[in-house]
């Protein structure tokens, strides 16, 4: 969940290196630090806080002609954020620095047996403990870096992404990984280490990224070396990725935050999305990650989707989605728990793993799991060249451009588009719905980027709204069907950036617990579209405004039955029951965050997240 930033050439490595970092903030931003090669000694400025707070007490690194050096923003995982649990991470001697994304599991073990050794620790830090490992191997061994990081690494358990630099040899960086992403960006006699590929793209738009269980030694001037870190052997001819990211797509343009920016683009990335994959003019969805494994999707017994936060809310609406007009029956599970409940897997299922990032561990570790059981592997991401990218079998970018802010938008209605698609695909190709159905369908589908885009003129009244309800302690959601996910999704985004307890409940459920809560001081917000049980939710309304509780209604335009009984209303175009999700998710992404600014909290970098879950 750390962000770690790396660089050796012939520039200045510092403002490389600190803007890097600022890219990178959205991994976690509880302490931030920098080590440079300064004059044959190691220069380094850490603190708690965010890279801000660093820029403001490392003037002299700033004045540094340094052309290599190393930084790290975290998520801190062991240890409290403090100035010394934040990284960089020397060893006793001095002389190794170290920046790590990643959790060592046998740490303790590993610390014990150093301090019986002489080793004294400074910091709570399992990563101390892996550099002052690697510096005892060094020690013992008589190795040189490259060749002590290797035969540490051989004895740690656990995840990570490193790379390591000794003041003895200023013209090399170790890195390595298992679990956590690492990119190299590889330019004229220049290198760049990143988690991912933001804080170098305007220098180079050339790429390496690390599989699980490879190390490279990069050294100024020379070809970087690429090894297995197990069995030694030299990779040849690791892939180069050619990157296709633009400066202005991490960049706020305007926008007081990412998080506004990226809700704004969501017509825009729908739209992407689609391209090139639904033909309306010619009656087709064209998805070669599907036509060239149709008869597994045809023939499949059961579809598992995993993922984890919104992305395991995209996959309850694709489990409506899929179950609705491909008629498979699908089961929806939390990686976290998928990996370790011991789950009946057959060859005869397929996978479809969920994940913005491409990073996420616990899905990543289903994704081995599924496959080591047998079935078919079919990934969901946004991240190209990303891990669950790269271990599926098969699979479908979903084409939302960098997210920067924590809490997740474009990519929730990019994933929607991705899994409507499929589901279409997979149902008119087996029969399930007819081929008068399926035009009908994508033709709405088609339509959904112009309606997002209409939606955008509810800015204003979701505004105003938030005015109203800034101070309120908890939030009711409720949704029925397709809408009972966007529920889920609308509370999560107001806990995540507000900060406010919120709860998304099935509306027919209220009356089996929830309804207790309900009074004149409680907001509740009904997902109503006049699709699907608008009769019965126009019951569980009148239930709410019976008990005096305050209704804040999301209703298809011309509703008048809702918008008499509701405090406020916000109206959505009418679309397709399976597709409105993708709409109704556009006012409650407003709300959270015009609450979240009412009340002053840092929407793109909510307390205690981090936008890629790298670690359990």
């Amino acid at each position: 969940m750390c962000g770690i930033v790396g660089y050796i050439g012939s520039k200045e490595a510092y403002p490389i290196i600190i803007n890097g970092l600022k890219r990178l903030e959205y991994r976690g931003y509880d302490s931030t630090g920098v080590v440079l090669y300064k004059e044959g000694d190691l220069a380094l400025c850490k603190t708690k806080g965010k890279v801000a707070d660093l820029e403001a007490i490392s003037s002299k690194l700033a004045e540094s002609k340094s052309t290599i050096g190393i930084g790290h923003t975290r998520w801190a995982t062991h240890g409290e954020p403090n100035d010394v649990n934040s990284h960089p991470h020397l060893s006793n001697s001095g002389e190794l620095a170290i920046i790590h994304n990643g959790i060592i599991e046998n740490y303790d073990a590993i610390k014990t047996q150093l301090v019986n050794n002489g080793f004294v620790f400074h910091s709570d830090t399992d990563t101390e403990v892996l550099i002052n490992l690697i510096e005892y191997v060094k020690q013992q061994e008589g190795v040189k870096l490259g060749k002590a990081v290797q035969i540490a690494l051989k004895q740690v358990i656990g995840a990570y992404a490193i790379a390591v630099f000794d003041v003895k040899k200023p013209n090399e960086i170790v890195v390595a990984k298992l679990g956590s992403p690492l990119a190299i960006g590889i330019g004229e006699d220049e290198y760049f280490i990143a988690s991912d590929a933001t804080p170098f793209i305007e220098f180079t738009n050339n790429a390496l990224y690390l599989e699980d269980g490879e190390m490279a030694i990069i050294r100024q001037g020379r070809e970087l070396r690429v090894r297995n870190i197990n069995d030694d052997i030299k990779i040849e001819n690791p892939n180069i990725s050619t990157l296709n990211i633009s400066l202005d797509q991490i960049e706020k343009s305007g926008y007081d935050h990412f998080m506004l920016k990226e809700i704004h683009e969501q017509p825009d990335v729908v739209r992407d999305t689609l391209r090139g994959r639904l033909l309306v003019n010619e009656g087709v969805i064209k998805m070669s990650s599907i036509d060239d494994h149709l008869n597994k999707f045809i023939g499949a017994k059961r579809i598992l989707i995993i993922a984890c936060g919104t992305s395991w809310h995209a996959g309850l609406v694709g489990e409506y989605l899929i179950e609705d007009l491909a008629r498979i029956p699908v089961e929806v599970e939390y990686a976290s728990e998928f990996r370790y409940r011991n789950p009946i897997i057959t060859k005869d299922d397929i996978v479809i793993p969920i994940s913005q990032s491409g990073e996420t561990a616990d899905t990543l570790a289903a994704i081995k799991l599924a496959k080591e059981m047998g079935a078919f592997v079919y990934g969901i991401c946004n991240v190209v060249g990303s891990s669950i990218a790269r271990e599926t079998h098969s699979g479908a970018y979903t084409h939302a451009g960098p997210e920067i802010g924590v809490a997740s938008t474009k990519a929730f209605t990019t994933q929607l588009t991705v899994l409507a698609l499929l589901a279409a695909k997979i149902a008119v190709s087996k029969g399930s719905i007819s081929t008068t159905e399926f035009h009908q369908f994508i033709n709405q589908l088609d339509a959904i980027p112009n309606k997002i885009a209409q939606v955008m003129e509810s800015e204003s009244k979701a505004k105003e709204i938030a005015k109203e309800y800034a101070d309120a302690t908890n939030f009711l959601y409720l949704g029925r069907g397709y809408n009972f996910p966007v529920a889920l999704e609308g509370a999560l985004k107001l806990k995540e950036i507000s900060y406010i307890h919120a709860e998304g409940y099935p509306a027919a459920e209220m009356k089996h617990g929830p309804i207790a809560l309900i009074d004149e001081n409680m907001p509740v917000v009904v997902i109503a579209p006049k699709r699907g049980h608008y009769e019965k939710i126009v019951s569980n309304v009148m239930e709410i405004k019976a008990r005096k509780g305050k209704i804040i209604a999301i209703v298809s335009k011309g509703d008048t039955e809702i918008v008499n009984l509701a405090d406020h209303y916000i109206e959505i175009p009418d679309s397709a029951e399976p597709l409105t999700p993708m709409i109704t998710t556009i006012p409650l992404q407003f709300l959270s965050y015009y609450i979240a600014v009412i009340r002053g909290c840092n929407v793109d970098q909510p307390r205690n997240l981090a936008k890629s879950v790298t670690v359990e």
